[in-house]
């Protein structure tokens, strides 16, 4: 059996995740686990304006459409760079730039 990365969650994205109502948090947690096990998650799509191998796992709940957005590209962990609920049809440019920003000082801390 192979070792499984560990996640990492950036910035306050561990706290976000935390504010998701139960049942998203867990579906959340599922497909990050599926992350851990080399398979994609059951919902997501790229996320190229963030950064180069930057994905989305999208979630549908009754409480509403939430998201994480992670990098698993990297060899030593999947990284968290952002989780928030979506509540328009558009992704809020704001999470978005958060994501990026948290993804290029992820980049300068890998390169030390």
């Amino acid at each position: 059996m192979t070792e499984l990365k560990p996640v990492e969650f950036r910035g306050g994205s561990l706290d976000d995740l935390r504010a998701f109502p139960l049942s998203a948090r867990r579906a959340a947690g599922h497909q990050l686990d599926q992350v851990q096990h080399g398979l994609e998650p059951d919902d997501w799509k790229p996320m190229t304006t963030v950064g180069q191998g930057v994905k989305e796992i999208r979630i549908r709940d009754v409480a509403g459409a939430f998201r994480v957005i992670y990098v698993a590209k990297l060899a030593d962990a999947i990284y968290v760079l952002h989780c928030f609920q979506k509540k328009t049809q558009k992704p809020h440019k704001t999470d978005l730039d958060l994501a990026a920003k948290r993804y290029r000082e992820l980049q300068k801390e890998l390169e030390r």
